[in-house]
């Protein structure tokens, strides 16, 4: 199955979502491609301050996580991560509208929303032994796979970031 989202080709880390921003040219969207310099930014104006919210939480969560593959572009303060590296050839994670291709043992796997996890598993696009830790978040240790809340500020709060953070590093 090809992937279809932004980033690089094996990242580090890989965010699974539902939908794509709804503007012209992503609509049907069916690559995956870093981002040239500036596009989360016009991303974020062209479909709405939720793509926004969602490329801000990406950047603080890597921030947070303090992993060496990312300390490496100096991450203080994240927007400078965000701004100059998050998705773009230079970064190391990808944004994926795509189900999870969970063959390749480097990559962190994150599902962003119980019900995004949920439909994966019912219409059998992916095949993964969950352990629901509570009700947002459940965790494949063979598959480095968790699910998590959907990248929103209100989902994800700085807590359940590092509660994120911590389920991450449990995978290293």
């Amino acid at each position: 199955m090809d992937r279809i989202g932004f980033g690089i080709e094996h990242p580090k880390i890989a965010v699974y979502v539902e939908h794509k921003p709804k503007i012209a040219g992503y609509i049907d969207f069916g690559i995956h491609r870093a981002l040239e310099p500036g596009e989360i930014q016009w991303i974020g104006q062209e479909a709405g301050n939720g793509w926004r919210k969602q490329f801000n939480v990406f950047a603080k969560l890597l921030n947070a996580l303090n992993h060496p593959a990312y300390t490496q572009h100096q991450l203080k303060p994240w927007q400078s991560y965000r701004d100059q590296h998050l998705l773009q050839a230079t970064g190391k994670e990808a944004y994926l509208f795509s189900p999870p291709v969970l063959n390749e043992e480097p990559t962190i796997h994150l599902i962003a929303g119980r019900a995004y996890a949920k439909k994966l598993l019912e219409q059998q696009l992916v095949s993964l032994t969950l352990i629901w830790l509570d009700d947002e978040f459940a965790i494949d240790t063979e598959h480095r796979v968790i699910v998590c809340p959907f990248f929103d500020y209100r989902q994800l709060s700085n807590i359940k970031i590092e509660r994120l953070c911590e389920l991450i590093r449990t995978l290293y």
